[in-house]
């Protein structure tokens, strides 16, 4: 297809036969092939009209929606004059690659402070939690988790969980059935009751960060926010095979809102994973609906910065009239599926040529619109030129990398861009993210730069990278900003993401690192600024912009940069200490 209303990603993927789609590390996400049914965000204005045309809807607020529909239907959605825009989902990674000192959040948790989030909600969206676990129990052995949807179960299955109101996915407990789960005699039995598991433990020690007491370790490992109470979503789809998408995000967002909402409670939210996928201007609908739901009620939305910044998986440039920009790039042995975006001003005009390591090419091409498909050794590439959408005003060229038979062919590609008309001139090329591909498959001569992942990309998102508090120095790893603060200052700050030491499934404590558990230091600190200006009165008008600006007052300066606020470490580290 080739329908302006649709995203380019997703005209693609319709396009795509199913054993291309099924080989793809993307172009499958959001298609249910056993229903021909595929999953996707749109942005509307005017009824829908979903439940007479047989379509699932679920109804987020701002004019947004996630809607199941069949695969033939799709024009159909796109023809509607109330539909503005139509995206299909996009796969989520989780950021993994002495915290409490080095961010100073002991200096505000004294008798006189009293900072520890009380009568703050903190939400973790994640991979679940050990409800179990004493760090997440008072000292009466009750759950200081007031609710948790489990995406992932199947809705009324053995133990007869139901969604949340408004929604299909999976089942919700409240914290009277969490409650009655731990007071039975076994664990089978309390399985029974509240089935949830978090079989990685991701979820957990992020809300150990961000909020556990402590009480397994005698208060020695406790979290930013050891007396908020707690909101958990664990994401996912309960089908085989599963994977957090950016529809189950979506859903999970709307759902803490109305919560807190519910409950009357200001809310600091923690987002520890993202994607590569996109222009990394913040124009996704996911990205627009998170700016439009940091508006709503008292809320912050923290995301870490992912682990890409060393990672190999960018290139940027600026082509020049008679200057061909030819990039190197390893394809690793093994590897079963690969893809490149390149995004560039529509103004310019260049051709595209792909060379095989064993000399042959493909293109070149420049001025195609639609999909074409090309074949070099053993490894089929679906090439598709996109155009601007009335919210992306970059052109994408997006390259799929097919096996023939089961691996893709091995060695240093290249990619050559031959200018014709010039504006600009500036580029970007985004990698699959490094989770989803061997580690040897990678750029040559990488750029560090732009490596942040969505949706720390949105511009009300508080963006929190990492560093090494040990060394008091920026982790490598973590994601970047655009250099010389030409768009978004990313990441707005960084905090401990190196060796931390928080609560894990099963029990006990584990040590971890990665922007993954740099994000929920600065969504406890949150938390804290926000139970100091609205719970204890200082300034009820405490959230959103206003805890970002808070907090990159607060933040202090790491050795060796001459630049501040710089693409790196943002303002500096996370200490919330100054709070007038």
């Amino acid at each position: 297809m080739n329908d302006q209303k649709i995203e380019n990603l997703l005209n693609l993927a319709l396009d795509a036969s199913q054993e291309e789609r099924e080989k793809s590390e993307i172009l499958e996400t959001g298609y249910d092939a056993k229903e021909r049914r595929w999953e996707v965000i749109i942005r509307y204005s005017g009824p829908l009209d979903a439940d007479e045309r047989g379509w699932q809807a679920v109804y987020l607020s701002g004019g947004y929606a996630i809607l199941t529909v069949p695969q033939r239907d799709i024009a159909l959605l796109a023809s509607l004059p109330q539909v503005e825009y139509i995206e299909m989902p996009k796969r989520l990674y989780f950021s993994l690659d002495e915290g409490r000192a080095a961010s100073c959040i002991s200096a505000v948790q004294t008798p006189e402070m009293g900072l520890f989030g009380e009568g703050i909600l903190v939400a973790v969206i994640d991979s679940g939690v050990d409800y179990f676990h004493p760090d997440f129990r008072n000292e009466d052995g009750s759950t200081r988790i007031v609710a948790l949807w489990d995406q992932t179960e199947q809705p009324g299955g053995a133990q007869g969980g139901q969604p949340p109101q408004g929604f299909y996915l999976g089942a919700e407990y409240t914290r009277e059935d969490i409650d009655q789960a731990l007071s039975a005699k076994s664990r089978e039995e309390s399985y029974a009751i509240v089935p949830e598991r978090d079989a990685g433990g991701h979820g957990t020690q992020v809300l150990g960060i961000a909020a556990g007491n402590g009480r397994a370790s005698g208060g020695r490992f406790r979290g930013v926010a050891p007396r908020s109470d707690i909101l958990v979503v664990k994401l996912g789809v309960p089908r085989a095979g599963g994977f957090p998408r950016t529809t189950e995000l979506m859903q999970a967002l709307e759902y803490v809102m109305r919560k807190a909402e519910t409950l009357g409670m200001p809310v600091a939210v923690n987002l520890s994973f993202g994607n590569v996928y996109g222009s990394h201007r913040g124009t996704s609908l996911l990205e627009t609906y998170m700016d439009m739901l940091a508006l709503r009620g008292r809320n912050v939305i923290v995301a870490g910065t992912g682990n890409e910044g060393n990672a190999g998986g960018h290139v940027s440039g600026r082509l020049r009239m008679g200057q061909t920009q030819e990039i190197s790039f390893l394809i690793d042995e093994f590897e079963t599926s690969m893809n490149q975006q390149i995004w560039k001003d529509y103004a310019d005009e260049y051709r595209i040529t792909v060379i095989h390591p064993n000399g042959q090419t493909a293109g070149p091409f420049g001025r195609e619109v639609g999909a074409s498909r090309y074949r070099l050794g053993q490894t089929e590439l679906l090439v598709y030129f996109g155009t601007p959408s009335p919210y992306q005003s970059r052109q994408e060229i997006f390259i799929d990398f097919l096996p023939a038979d089961t691996y893709l062919d091995s060695g240093v590609w290249r990619v050559v861009l031959e200018p014709q008309r010039i504006v600009t001139g500036e580029y970007d090329l985004w990698m699959l993210d490094s989770r989803g591909r061997n580690f040897g498959t990678r750029f040559l001569q990488p750029t560090p730069d732009t490596t942040v992942t969505i949706p720390a990309t949105a511009a009300r998102v508080i963006a929190a990278g990492a560093y090494d508090a040990r060394r008091n120095a920026y982790a490598s790893f973590s994601g970047r900003g655009w250099p010389d603060d030409s768009f978004l200052i990313r990441p707005d700050l960084v905090a401990p993401g190196v060796d931390i030491t928080t609560t894990a499934a099963q029990g006990g404590y584990v040590s971890v690192t990665g922007t993954s558990f740099a994000a929920p230091f600065v969504t406890g600190a949150a938390a804290l600024l926000m139970q100091w200006g609205i719970v204890q009165g200082n300034d009820p008008y405490l959230y959103g912009e206003k805890v970002r600006a808070y907090l990159r007052k607060g933040a202090r300066q790491l050795p060796g940069f001459e630049k501040w606020p710089n693409n790196q470490a943002g303002y500096g580290e996370d200490v919330i200490i100054r709070l007038h």
